[in-house]
């Protein structure tokens, strides 16, 4: 069951979306609270699991890391323990930022991949993807351009 949350918590939640590093006075002005209970807030959100972590965020490119490709890939078996296997090994691939187990598609799970250049790619995809076992198809798609990169969730 979702928490209650109030307009306080959602502009809260905005907010530091887009700001993560925000001093928590400032947060506090901004939502028209005293920096007390907007920390207790802040506090009560995070131990709610609404707020699960904060990160910095990277610019790829400037890491040398310029080829996106989408990546869909089928399975042979649809049992917990095929998923189970190729979800492990996808956690150790640092390359993978983001795996999801999806349905309404021929593939069962799409990845994004962040790499170097296609020959990393290529590295990437036949000495690791396609050695899951359990793997019987993949299609990549490569990214062209990002075009929205905010991330940000609407706090309903």
């Amino acid at each position: 069951m979702a928490p209650v949350i109030d307009k306080f918590d959602r502009q809260i939640l905005d907010i530091l979306q887009r700001e993560g590093r925000i001093n928590n006075q400032e947060l506090a002005d901004r939502i028209g609270l005293s920096p007390s209970p907007c920390l207790r807030r802040v506090r009560a959100l995070e131990e709610a699991g609404l707020i699960t972590g904060y990160r910095a965020v990277v610019d790829a490119r400037k890491l040398g890391l310029t080829l996106t490709a989408l990546v869909s890939i089928s399975m042979d078996q649809h049992t917990p323990e095929r998923f189970a296997g190729f979800e492990a090994v996808i956690a150790t691939l640092p390359e993978v930022v983001e795996c999801l187990l999806i349905t309404g598609q021929s593939a069962d799970y799409q990845l994004k991949v962040v790499v170097r250049d296609m020959d990393h790619y290529q590295s990437l995809l036949l000495g690791h993807l396609t050695r899951i076992p359990g793997v019987s198809g993949v299609h990549s798609s490569f990214v062209l351009r990002q075009v929205a990169t905010d991330g940000r969730l609407a706090a309903a």
